[in-house]
């Protein structure tokens, strides 16, 4: 498996340990996970940086495969 594969199951792994399968708003908590990866922490109202689009959608379409 690649690299950017186990990226990707780490991460989504994260997301559904974060929400505790309860699914309410997938979109937000990938991002927020994956914005906690790249810039060290979680986003705030008034800090919000931008993520890599490729791997946010991978980690969503994973996040939707394990639910």
């Amino acid at each position: 498996m690649d690299s950017f594969q186990e990226l990707v199951d780490e991460l989504a792994q994260k997301v559904i340990r974060l929400t505790d399968k309860r699914n309410e708003d997938l979109d937000r908590d990938c991002w927020m996970v994956l914005h906690e990866y790249h810039h060290g922490v979680r986003p705030s109202e008034y800090d919000i940086k931008e993520v890599d689009e490729e791997l946010y959608l991978a980690i969503l379409k994973r996040v939707r495969e394990l639910n």
